[in-house]
């Protein structure tokens, strides 16, 4: 892999944590504008938005490291 192409995967990887915990803690916001329960929605928003993170994080790099096996073995 070139560097410019490891390079873009990072930045992409590094955007999709930013957009899952940023929509995470706006959608909490908004929900608690709402409904009037000011830190309830927005720590659970981020909750969210980190475990979603999180999860996509795992997938992107199974995914990488399985072509790189794939790769080595042929």
């Amino acid at each position: 892999m070139s560097r410019w192409a490891a390079a873009s995967r990072l930045l992409g990887v590094g955007f999709y944590v930013a957009v899952c915990i940023l929509g995470g803690v706006l959608t909490g916001l908004w929900l608690d504008e709402k409904f009037l329960t000011k830190p309830l929605f927005i720590l659970l928003g981020l909750a969210v938005g980190l475990a979603v993170a999180f999860y996509g994080v795992y997938r992107m790099i199974r995914l990488v490291m399985n072509n790189k096996q794939d790769k080595e073995n042929g």
